[in-house]
């Protein structure tokens, strides 16, 4: 073995004296000061507040209100306790209630069928890093920054009897007869579907975009070495890779389905073969009718239906993070 060499002795100090040790900083307990706890209370207090007083308060208001018959009209003291004879009378004494639940279904199976097919679609082409992909991602997402409501007055142009875009197109092309595509029950809850995928399907889009870019390239690598093709190693490896953000597709999907409310409103106030729970919802509660009761506990029905699957959602991600 060969012996370490020894580090040579420091050199004294002038005059004699023993080398010193460099000095140590004293470490300090880190405090807030009064200004820190100020802006840390007001950063948390404040959305407390908020959340608190525009969210959960008002939902437990309406639960409240649900149970009771009231016009909207004087102080709490008027309110008339009926139990739940609202929501007896919601299945059926209320006629326009089981077609707008049909027409919420028929609008969630759309929704996630067609946009999100689509939406996946243009996630996977310009997740390839295509030439000019920003471009393409700006023009897809563009509708998603718009209302419904902007979104049923741009589609009105288009769908018009008279002078609409389409109309026009069929007229040219194939002589057809101008249809009314809004005032017709049979086809207007499907023309609204287009118009609502138009503007759902660019926020589809970019979840799938961010989850894609999110996957592993290792995945990709091993199935293409094992000889998966490209529809092979999306069905195989990446589309099980994307389980979290498929569950936020069927959240966001269903909470926009139950929802949607300012096309239809703005359209024919919710009638004629358009019939939405949110609709019925608002017609009832400061429409003509002024029935608080009865009008809360129709958005207490549709909150229920919500509550299922973001509850599906959360115990979902609760068990993700256990493992």
């Amino acid at each position: 073995m060969v012996p370490s060499t020894p580090s040579p002795p420091r050199a004294a100090e002038p005059g004699g004296a023993p080398p010193r040790s460099a000095p140590r900083r004293a470490r300090t307990p880190l405090r807030n000061g009064r200004a820190d706890r100020i802006t840390l209370a007001l950063m948390i207090g404040v959305p407390t507040v908020l959340v608190i007083g525009l969210v959960w308060l008002p939902a437990a208001a309406t639960v409240v209100f649900s149970f009771t018959r009231w016009d909207g009209i004087g102080g709490l003291d008027t309110l008339e306790w009926v139990g739940t004879q609202n929501y007896t009378d919601a299945f059926t004494l209320y006629p326009p209630f089981w077609p707008a639940l049909r027409n919420n279904l028929i609008w969630l199976v759309f929704l996630f069928v067609v946009p999100t097919l689509l939406g996946m679609l243009l996630a996977v082409l310009l997740d390839r890093e295509l030439r000019g992909g920003r471009i393409y991602q700006s023009i897809f997402y563009l509708p998603v920054v718009l209302s419904l409501g902007l979104v049923g007055f741009i589609w009105q142009l288009i769908y018009s009897q008279d002078q609409g875009l389409l109309n026009t197109f069929l007229g040219a092309t194939a002589g057809a007869e101008p249809v009314d595509w809004f005032g017709d029950p049979d086809i207007n809850l499907y023309a609204v579907l287009v118009a609502a995928a138009w503007r759902h399907t660019g926020y589809i889009m970019l979840l799938y975009l961010a989850g894609l870019k999110a996957v592993d390239p290792s995945l990709r690598e091993a199935a293409a070495i094992d000889g998966a093709g490209p529809v092979r190693t999306f069905t195989s490896v990446v589309f099980p890779a994307l389980r979290p953000i498929n569950l936020v597709v069927l959240v966001v999907t269903v909470i926009d389905a139950l929802r949607a409310f300012d096309i239809v409103w703005i359209i024919n106030r919710g009638r004629n073969g358009l019939e939405l729970i949110s609709a019925l919802v608002t017609a009832n509660v400061i429409g003509e009718a002024s029935r608080v009761g009865f009008g809360s506990a129709l958005a207490v029905i549709m909150l229920a239906f919500s509550l299922v699957f973001i509850l599906i959602y959360v115990s979902t991600l609760l068990r993700g993070a256990d493992r």
